[in-house]
C-alpha cells in the first residue's frame, strides 16, 4: 500500500465539509504583464518595490528581529503608508531602488518582506503563503520518488527536475488540509525542539511510517534552497488548496520557512 493510499484510508472516516467553488485563475490579482500582484493598503495598490521602500524608510529597524509574521508586516506597511503618504512613498522608492542589497542588509530584508506580502495577496478573497519545509518534505514522501543515499542523490542528473516532478505528484496525493497537518508534524520532528510532541502524532506515524524516508525527504528540502514550490492558498470561505508557483524573490530564491507563516 502506497503512502498516499494509506493516508486516504486513515482519513476515509472523515466527511469533508462542503466548500464553495474557488477558481484560482479567476482570483489571480496580477495585472496583465506583471510578475507579482500589487499589495492593497489604505486605498493604494503598491508594487513590491514601493512596499519595500516604505518599510525601509519607516520600520526597518523594528522588523529586523525576531522575524515578523505576515500580519505584523502588513500592520507595519499600513503604518508606513499613513506616515509617508503617496507622495512620500514615490520619493523614497526612487532612492531605495538604487541601494545595493549586498551593502545594506536592511534593504535585502525589506525586499524579502515586500515579496512575502505580495505572495500573501496573490489571490482576491484569500490569503496565500509559500509551502513550509515540512510540507514540501511531506509531498516528496508521498510521491513515487526513490530513496537514495544523499551523496548519490546529489549526483543525479537534472536533480531539480526530479524533485519538482515528485513535489507536484505529492501535493495532489492528499487533501491540502492533510498536507498542512502532516507538514507541521514533519517540521516538529526534524526542525528543532520547538514542538517535539507534534512530531510524535499518531496520524503522522501511521501515514508516513518510514523514518529513513522521512529523513531523506527532509534532507532534500534542506539542501535544495532554490527549488520552486507552489503556494498554499487559504480562501476566506472554504478549505485550503494549492496555488500556482510564484517567481523567485529578490534574491533569486523562493522563500523557505520551517513552519507555516501566514
Amino acid at each position: 500500500m502506497s503512502a498516499a493510499t494509506r493516508t486516504d484510508a486513515l482519513f476515509a472516516h472523515v466527511t469533508p465539509p462542503a466548500a464553495p467553488v474557488f477558481c484560482l485563475a479567476e482570483m489571480d490579482r496580477r495585472r496583465e504583464g506583471d510578475d507579482f500582484p500589487t499589495i492593497p493598503v489604505a486605498g493604494l495598490e503598491l508594487d513590491v518595490n514601493e512596499a519595500a521602500a516604505a518599510l525601509f524608510e519607516t520600520a526597518a529597524d523594528e522588523l529586523a528581529v525576531p522575524v515578523p509574521n505576515t500580519d505584523t508586516l502588513y500592520a507595519a506597511l499600513r503604518a508606513a503608508v499613513a506616515q509617508l503618504g503617496p507622495v512620500g512613498i514615490a520619493e523614497v522608492t526612487e532612492t531605495f531602488a538604487g541601494l545595493p542589497a549586498d551593502e545594506f542588509p536592511e534593504v535585502a530584508e525589506c525586499r524579502r518582506f515586500a515579496y512575502r506580502l505580495a505572495l500573501s495577496f496573490w489571490y482576491a478573497g484569500a490569503r496565500s503563503r509559500p509551502m513550509s519545509m515540512g510540507e514540501i518534505a511531506v509531498a516528496l514522501y508521498l510521491s513515487s520518488l526513490h530513496r537514495y543515499r544523499m551523496a548519490d542523490f546529489r549526483e543525479l542528473p537534472r536533480r531539480p527536475l526530479v524533485v519538482a516532478r515528485a513535489l507536484y505528484e505529492g501535493v495532489t496525493a492528499v487533501p491540502t488540509e492533510t498536507l498542512i497537518r502532516l507538514g507541521a508534524c514533519m517540521a516538529a520532528e526534524f526542525g528543532g525542539p520547538a514542538d517535539r510532541e507534534r512530531g510524535r502524532e499518531w496520524l503522522y506515524k501511521q501515514a508516513m511510517p518510514d523514518y529513513h524516508r522521512r529523513r531523506f525527504c527532509f534532507g532534500i528540502v534542506q539542501s535544495q534552497h532554490a527549488q520552486p514550490a507552489p503556494l498554499i492558498v487559504r480562501p476566506d470561505t472554504g478549505t485550503p488548496t494549492i496555488g500556482l508557483t510564484p517567481p523567485p524573490g529578490p534574491s533569486g530564491q523562493w522563500l523557505r520557512t520551517m513552519r507555516a507563516e501566514w
